[in-house]
């Protein structure tokens, strides 16, 4: 029995692979200063550049806080990434709701989905967040960024800091300086917000 681990078939998982690989290459880091800066095992970070594993959620959380660019922004990097898509999105105009590539946690079902394009000068995701859904973020991964939050559907948990949010349908936070967060759905029910992004600056 071969133990020989194929890469993902999924696009995106390709994509943040090669985003990941990119981002720690263009700082001239090896496996292990990312482990140090992240917190996440060389042998995981060596699978996700492989292809061979989805990274969590959380893992991406703290990979971006390591790079300091924003888990929306490590994952429009690579959504910005996929091709033949890539010259659609670079096109001001309709996009249709099938070529936007939706991203999905393997360990809580977290599903997002990029609204905007890499040439939009705000990034806009739609995230869906199953019921009993937990997803916390360091501090760091909030680092450059300005962010808005925005339930559009269900209720949505959110710890800034020490201070926690309910937020029904149609609440919106805006987030300031970077603090560990964790948005949570503590319901029955799917919770579906967006999230509005721009950068203040890149390291």
């Amino acid at each position: 029995m071969s133990n020989i681990v194929e890469p993902s078939a999924d696009p995106l998982v390709r994509q943040i692979a090669a985003r990941v690989r990119t981002e720690r290459e263009r700082r001239r880091w090896t496996l292990a200063q990312l482990a140090d800066a992240s917190g996440v095992s060389p042998a995981m970070i060596s699978r996700i550049e492989r292809g061979e594993s989805s990274p969590t959620a959380v893992v991406l959380g703290k990979l971006s806080a390591a790079f300091q660019i924003g888990v929306a922004s490590l994952l429009a990097l690579a959504e910005g990434a996929q091709g033949v898509q890539e010259s659609v999105a670079d096109t001001p105009g309709v996009r249709r709701a099938a070529d936007a590539a939706e991203w999905r946690d393997p360990g809580t079902g977290y599903r997002r989905r990029q609204i905007t394009g890499p040439r939009f000068p705000a990034e806009i995701a739609e995230i869906r967040l199953p019921a009993g859904a937990r997803v916390p973020y360091p501090a760091a991964a909030f680092a450059f960024v300005r962010q808005l939050v925005w339930v559009l559907d269900g209720r949505l948990t959110f710890h800034d800091g020490d201070t926690v949010h309910e937020l029904g349908a149609g609440d919106t936070v805006e987030l300031g300086a970077p603090a560990e967060r964790v948005f949570a759905n503590t319901t029955d029910a799917e919770c579906r917000y967006a999230v509005v992004l721009t950068r203040d600056a890149r390291p």
